[in-house]
């Protein structure tokens, strides 16, 4: 399949993004609490995909959770613990960049987690979902795919471009002979914790933009299809001449256009 265009991949795009908003108000509506996980490899398009979804919701409303590493207080709670805070609340959508999956993914790999610590996680984690699930909150888990050859161009990209370089980390770095590693610990992982209750959704990624695309309309599916009308708020004329800005204490900097 050829890459998609940008023209073409904003004229898709655009109404996948108005259901998106049309769920938002029917989650407000109806109190709904929807959590959405991002998981998948390092490139593959978490930051994408989220931005896609988010970029014309509330964020009052709708909001990511990117959490970094757990302090040292953190380190010694439950390893679900501090997770449990940033889960929604009536009428509230939540995507995690990363999440609790960090123990199946990231810290088993590369060493930061004990078998036991990863054994713990992989029986207790179906049974924290179930605990979610069953109280209501609307779970989606999505890993996002990429094949290494296009991995290794997007992590040459970030090393070459000044504006992404933030987004490669020493940890980036190790992980990229790893790959096979990475596969191993997924299947473990998908294995373990793809229950009837919480299941898991892989997308392709290798083309962003299709993988943006696929994934918003499989989320869509998988919601209730309730329309709830958008009251139109209507802007009556003011009264009389407009006022145009006028200053005493301070007035504004000098006009600037880059350079």
């Amino acid at each position: 399949m050829k890459p998609l265009k940008r023209k073409d991949y904003e004229a898709r795009l655009k109404p996948l993004q108005l259901e998106l908003a049309a769920m938002a108000r029917w989650a407000s509506h109806c109190g709904a609490r929807i959590v959405v996980v991002m998981e998948g490899r390092d490139t593959a398009g978490k930051g994408g995909a989220i931005g896609a979804i988010t970029e014309h919701l509330n964020p009052r409303q709708c909001r990511v959770v990117a959490l970094p590493k757990p302090s040292e207080r953190e380190a010694t709670q439950w390893y679900f613990q501090r997770y449990i805070s940033h889960l929604p609340a009536a009428g509230e959508i939540v995507l995690f960049d990363r999440s609790w999956y960090n123990r199946a993914g990231v810290e088993k790999v590369m060493g930061y987690c004990s078998d036991e610590q990863h054994a713990r996680f992989l029986q207790q984690a179906p049974v924290f979902e179930r605990g979610i699930t069953d109280d209501g909150i609307l779970l989606f888990k999505y890993w996002l795919c990429v094949d290494q050859a296009q991995q290794e161009e997007r992590f040459a990209e970030r090393a070459e471009e000044p504006l992404k370089s933030w987004k490669l980390s020493p940890i980036d770095l190790k992980a990229r002979e790893r790959y096979a590693d990475y596969t191993a610990a997924r299947e473990t992982m998908l294995e373990a914790t793809h229950t009837k209750h919480a299941p898991w959704t892989l997308v392709d990624f290798n083309d962003q933009r299709t993988g943006r695309l696929t994934l918003i309309r499989d989320l869509l599916d998988r919601l209730p299809d309730t329309q709830v009308p958008l009251e139109p708020l209507g802007l009556p004329p003011l009264k009389g001449k407009l006022h145009k800005e006028r200053y005493g204490v301070l007035k504004p900097i000098k006009p600037q256009r880059g350079g």
